[in-house]
């Protein structure tokens, strides 16, 4: 199976990579990046990609046959401006998933194409006046990808995945292919880490499950199977998955009912 990833440089996807990699049935991985990505494999091919609100037919055609993605495309709402934040969440986000959905298929059968988006908790349909600039673009962004598969549903299957605490500190075989987090960031993740695995595990993410369920997901593994609690359906079919339900499907707590 042929999967794009996007964000394979920074730390969700750098854990998706490492579980594509791992996983045997993913035959090629196409990451579009602004910059080279440290991982190695034979099934990685890496495309220099500049504008991700832009896909030409060049581009596509080395997209050829893909049958999902992860988008692991992201940066903080600190980091730069309020337009500029917008741009990157949610502009790019939607103007990838509608030309991915076109992608011709390998095998001539045409199937939904899984888009995965990494949102995450605090995301909101609902946002109030001290909602914070991330839980209301992502929001946006989960119900223009909610919409477009309603549109479309022979040619799009989108979904929405919110991981909570991101914590990296256990999964050994990222570390080297890391960004530099900072002083800070690593301190804190050397603190926090501990409290959330045991005092709040309804909130952690270890980023080694997580990689796999991204990954899972793009492949369809949970095609409409994923119910109970952290599990929301939008009409149309658009599945939102919050972080109990990851880590049910992956074993850290009771399995998914």
């Amino acid at each position: 199976m042929h999967l794009i990833l996007t964000g394979a440089t920074g730390l969700v996807g750098t854990a998706v990579l490492d579980a594509m990699v791992k996983t045997k049935d993913v035959t090629k991985i196409s990451i579009l990046s602004r910059r080279p990505v440290k991982f190695t494999d034979d099934r990685i091919n890496v495309i220099i990609h500049n504008d991700f609100a832009s896909y030409d037919d060049d581009l596509l055609g080395k997209l050829q046959g893909a049958q999902g993605c992860v988008w692991a495309l992201g940066i903080s709402q600190t980091q730069v401006s309020k337009e500029d934040y917008i741009t990157i969440t949610k502009t790019y986000a939607l103007a990838a998933a509608k030309a991915f959905q076109s992608l011709p298929s390998e095998g001539g059968t045409k199937q939904p194409f899984h888009f995965v988006y990494v949102s995450g908790d605090g995301a909101t349909f609902s946002p109030g006046r001290l909602t914070p600039l991330f839980g209301r673009v992502k929001g946006e962004t989960e119900l223009a990808l909610a919409e477009m598969q309603k549109a479309n549903p022979s040619l799009l299957r989108a979904t929405t995945v919110r991981p909570s605490f991101v914590d990296w500190t256990g999964h050994a075989e990222i570390k080297p292919f890391l960004p530099d987090l900072g002083t800070f960031m690593n301190v804190a993740g050397s603190i926090l880490s501990p409290i959330a695995k045991y005092a709040a595990r309804s909130k952690w993410s270890p980023t080694e499950p997580l990689g796999r369920f991204l990954t899972g997901m793009a492949m369809g593994m949970w095609d409409g199977a994923l119910e109970g609690e952290g599990v929301e359906r939008l009409p149309g079919g658009f599945t939102v998955v919050e972080n109990p339900c990851m880590r049910r499907v992956m074993g850290l707590d009771a399995k998914c009912q």
